[in-house]
């Protein structure tokens, strides 16, 4: 674990800077990389993960987020990349002290951290030296300056739902929520994906986020889609919140999954036992290319003895990112890691918006029969207008 106090470089102003930028400084619209040279040579990466975290799990994540890209840089040859590992333990301070000693040591670019705030610090600490961070977090908040999000972003995901909706008619939707900051952060970004779709939110199914609430909100929900003429139902929970409730009590309640669409922005097949549910069936939720993912799934298997981490695949990502630039000796520049052509990942193609957020090229599934079936496949490659 890093001593802070033994970190002098630019201590105080980094303690200073957390505290007074922090959820700010990372979408400074002045910042302008220093290192805008080509890249030649050896690639320095400092790998950001939250080893020595009190959190359950961390560590077992920070060990496939590591074996992930260490897997990508094998895949690279030669000397494309060189990886540093440097411990967080999930702290935002530490990040900060970690990015500091990184860039000390020479790192050219930051890969991680984890999560939001941690990312946000190392932003922070990244700043003024020119050095860009991708890190794992999908929170599209905290994007921008030097700051890129690997994460798939809820805006991704509303975006492509929101698009095979309108070409497939089902373009008056039921927004369902919770009354939370997720639940509204969700909304929103249906909200602008719809707007951009030529979608009309016809109705806004929100709910307390209790067993209680969500049972009381059933006949609200129904009531709504039936009176607008909806379409399509858009279910923003996940597993571990309301998923399974409203999959169950709406079909109750008179909705039919078999007139009113049932899309889902989180992922339905995991865990896989939410193929069973009975308002999904019919139903439509975004995923990466399954066969690509699956191929990077027997790979890392078979290279480390167990299967990695559904987030590990970030870390390849990044990885093969900055190979690409490297290979081509490019800068790790805004301007080179925002190509609209993006790059090949083990997911499918990704590319970074100029505001730090990331474009996925993502399939839409179908459950039928309490199966995956691929409705729409993801695109391999990026047009000129988006996937």
């Amino acid at each position: 674990m890093f001593n802070l106090f033994g970190i002098a470089r630019k201590a105080v102003y980094r303690l200073a800077g957390i505290i007074a930028l922090f959820g700010l400084a990372a979408c400074d619209a002045n910042f302008s990389p220093s290192a805008l040279l080509p890249t030649k040579g050896t690639v320095q990466v400092a790998l950001l993960v939250p080893y020595g975290s009190a959190a359950p799990g961390d560590a077992s994540l920070a060990r496939s987020l590591e074996n992930a890209a260490r897997l990508a840089a094998a895949d690279l040859g030669g000397q494309t990349v060189e990886i540093t590992v440097y411990p967080t333990a999930g702290l935002a301070s530490q990040a900060a002290a970690a990015t500091d000693k990184a860039i000390a040591d020479g790192a050219q670019i930051i890969l991680g951290p984890l999560r939001s705030d941690a990312s946000n610090a190392s932003a922070v600490a990244a700043r003024d030296d020119g050095v860009n961070v991708l890190s794992f977090s999908n929170n599209a908040a905290i994007a921008g300056g030097n700051l890129y999000v690997l994460g798939n972003t809820f805006d991704n995901i509303s975006n492509r739902l929101m698009r095979y909706a309108a070409a497939t008619g089902r373009n008056r939707l039921v927004v369902v929520h919770p009354n939370n900051t997720v639940g509204e952060i969700a909304k929103a970004s249906i909200t602008r994906a719809a707007s951009r779709s030529n979608v009309s939110l016809v109705g806004d199914g929100s709910f307390e986020f209790t067993n209680e609430g969500i049972v009381a909100a059933i006949p609200k929900i129904a009531n709504s889609v039936n009176s607008t003429g909806a379409t399509g139902l858009m279910l923003t929970s996940d597993s571990a919140g309301a998923l399974p409730l409203l999959a169950q009590l709406l079909p109750e309640q008179g909705v039919s999954p078999d007139v009113t669409k049932f899309m889902g922005l989180a992922r339905w097949d995991v865990p896989p036992q939410n193929l069973n549910l009975p308002g999904l069936q019919g139903g439509w939720f975004a995923l990466p290319d399954p066969s690509l993912t699956a191929q990077f799934n027997g790979r890392y298997q078979s290279r480390y003895g167990n299967a990695p981490h559904p987030l590990a695949g970030l870390a390849y990502d990044g990885i093969a990112a900055i190979g690409a630039l490297a290979n081509d000796e490019r800068a790790l520049s805004a301007g080179n890691l925002t190509q609209r052509s993006g790059f090949a990942g083990v997911n499918g193609v990704f590319r970074f918006t100029p505001g730090g957020t990331i474009e996925r090229a993502l399939a839409v599934a179908q459950v039928t029969n309490s199966q995956v079936q691929i409705i729409d496949p993801a695109p391999r490659t990026f047009g000129a207008g988006g996937s």
